[in-house]
């Protein structure tokens, strides 16, 4: 047969392989037989298979899965494609990396209606399914007409005939006692829950056990089905509930106690988004356990026997005090533990109630202020229902002062529970602020998630410059930098995104007055409908200049002006919006001008690219210098 591989004839560039127009609307499932090879042991840089999904009406593409292990021998690769009334295309990306060596061949793409764990092992390639290899025991392809096994079965369920193929395991070759054989499913790409159904045929001698697990990345097995003891020569349908948030594996597992056992087969997997049994229960919504404590409390709440703990509090912009890490202008929770009499005072917040037995990642910010010792102010404990059992699973260490830092905690709870935050004071002498913000839950570990490849329309600079570039380098452009600027009273103190990570600044200190510094947008797709621009800015200093976003169609030489700000605008990191739309191709541009004097270091941060229009709207687009309050701090 035939396959595609990647010419390697051009260093650094990427080869690209789009699909025609597409459409789903049911589920799917997009099966690519790919192999990279290499003759080299590590590269630093290693050659990539890549896979984006191109949506109609959307600027950028997704990502949807990446490969970059050699291997001697095709291997294969599953992925859901949720349903979709919009047109796509499928775009595989092979990067080659430094490595002359290296080959990326793709030799079949198969795009099948239904969800990736089904299987009815007709196709060679099985679905994707694979035996974990065992000295003794083993599943095996039976059927198709080859007597290959003791204990032949007649026919196979799906097409009920003897040319017909399934899935066995049999005991005759078992050397040990309790020796495991294992088939695992492909892994789950997209969260779906359900009714996951399969038959099988068990013949046994001696006792069998026949149990089907999920394991997450993780590593964690959970039971979710069990043979009961009742024989069957004939093909039975067994049906279990299954709900996977996360990525998981199925893993069908027999285990045998000696030669004589008998044997296991598999056939006709199949999966239903609706549950086997009549529960109605709405699937937990990871949103519901999280705030940005702009409207209200969302579903967090306090103890009042507690006394006054956490206060939602809004500063207007001011150069003395920061904002909110929202937008910078907006509300966050302070624990303001100076007004208290009494030492050793506690302020708790308590979130909504989360089911058990789900691996959940935990991000939230804070900011101290005018604490001397830092350590254990703020803490995050885990309470089980009962309330009895209460675990701290962190507490501060120290951060720098007045900056929103990240903090991001993995757990995983057999029962119920709630996350609690509390602040607290050891002694009426070292009593601060504590100040708290964007709290957000998700499901799998955070660990999975900082894996993944970061979506293309979001920069957040941590790793580099992402989809922009600069007209010209040098002491006079923008500068990617992590931590404070060098000259004092201008410049943000730490990042937008973690506290502690990267954002791209002018260095004012190096460019005279009225320099301009360009960061441009590659070429970006044009779509029809709107489209909305999210970034962070930081415009702190007596001296700040401008700051500029423009939009530049392919073919034209004017540059639209869409944002302006001009001036020192707060000492926090505010949020810009801007809605605009092009049909064309286009760049995006950011331009910062010096200002008079050296206090004039302004910086931008998360720029995030969303197709459709801004949900809130900015008031004003274009605005100079301060507004007359802006050092009222408000309660």
């Amino acid at each position: 047969g035939h396959y595609i591989s990647v010419d390697t004839s051009y260093e650094g560039e990427k080869a690209v392989l789009s699909s025609p127009d597409l459409y789903s609307e049911e589920w799917s499932c997009v099966r690519l037989i790919y192999q990279i090879a290499t003759t080299s042991d590590t590269s630093p840089d290693p050659a990539r298979l890549n896979l984006y999904l191109r949506q109609e009406g959307e600027s950028f593409d997704r990502w949807l899965w990446s490969a970059k292990e050699p291997s001697d021998s095709w291997l294969i690769a599953s992925l859901d494609l949720k349903n979709s009334t919009k047109k796509y295309k499928l775009v595989l990306e092979g990067e080659m990396g430094q490595d002359k060596s290296t080959s990326i061949a793709v030799f079949e793409i198969k795009i099948t209606s239904g969800y990736c764990i089904e299987c009815d092992f007709e196709e060679n390639h099985l679905c994707g399914y694979v035996n974990r290899w065992n000295p003794n025991v083993n599943w095996f392809v039976g059927g198709g007409n080859i007597r290959n096994s003791q204990s032949i079965l007649p026919k196979d369920h799906t097409l009920n005939s003897a040319l017909g193929h399934y899935m066995y395991v049999d005991s005759v070759y078992v050397k040990h006692f309790q020796e495991v054989a294992q088939l695992i499913s492909p892994k789950t790409m997209a969260p779906i829950s359900g009714c996951l159904s399969f038959y099988y045929q068990l013949k046994q001698e001696s006792s069998i056990v026949f149990t089907v697990y999920l394991r997450d990345m993780g590593g964690f097995y959970e039971e979710i089905w069990k043979t009961d003891s009742a024989l069957n020569a004939d093909w039975a349908l067994a049906e279990v509930d299954f709900n996977a948030p996360y990525p998981m594996e199925v893993i069908f597992e027999v285990a045998f106690n000696s030669a004589k056992g008998g044997y296991v087969a598999l056939d006709d997997i199949s999966f239903s988004p609706v549950y086997c049994s009549n529960q109605t229960g709405t699937p937990f919504n990871p949103a519901n356990a999280g705030c940005n404590f702009e409207e209200d409390l969302c579903n967090f709440y306090q103890d009042h026997k507690d006394g006054p703990g956490w206060s939602r509090v809004k500063v207007k912009r001011n150069v003395y005090r920061a904002g909110d890490h929202t937008t910078g202008f907006g509300y966050y929770l302070l624990a303001n533990t100076k007004f208290t009499s009494q030492p050793g005072y506690i302020g708790r917040l308590y979130g909504p109630t989360l089911p058990g037995n789900l691996q959940f990642c935990l991000r939230f910010y804070y900011a101290l202020y005018g604490f001397f010792k830092m350590s254990g102010t703020l803490a995050v404990y885990i309470f089980e229902e009962n309330h009895v059992v209460q675990e701290k699973i962190w507490s501060v260490l120290d951060s720098a002062k007045g900056v929103w830092t990240q903090a991001e905690i993995s757990f995983k709870k057999p029962m119920p529970c709630k996350v609690v935050f509390v602040s607290w004071c050891k002694s009426f002498w070292d009593c601060g602020l504590v100040a708290l913000d964007d709290v957000s839950l998700s499901l799998g570990s955070c660990q999975a998630a900082d894996l993944l490849l970061p979506s293309p329309g979001e920069c957040t600079f941590e790793k580099d410059e992402c989809m922009f570039t600069q007209k010209k380098r040098g002491r006079g452009g923008w500068h990617r930098k992590r931590g404070p600027t060098p000259t004092s009273y201008t410049g943000p103190k730490g990042d937008h995104t973690t506290g502690v990570g990267y954002y791209m600044y002018i260095e004012a200190s190096n460019m005279v007055y009225g320099q301009r510094a360009y960061l441009v947008s590659r070429s970006l797709r044009g779509t029809s409908g709107k489209q909305c621009l999210t970034f962070f800015y930081h415009m702190y200093g007596a001296g700040t200049g401008l700051l500029s976003v423009y939009l530049k169609k392919e073919g034209d030489d004017e540059e639209i002006p869409l944002w302006r700000r001009t001036g020192e605008q707060s000492i926090s990191w505010l949020r810009g919006l801007i809605e605009y739309e092009s049909d064309t191709n286009y760049q995006i541009i950011f331009e910062a001008i010096r200002g008079v004097s050296i206090r004039s270091d302004t910086a931008i941060d998360d720029i995030l690219f969303q197709a459709g229009p801004c949900l809130e709207v900015e008031e004003i687009q274009f605005s100079s210098g301060y507004p007359d309050s802006l050092n009222e701090i408000e309660y």
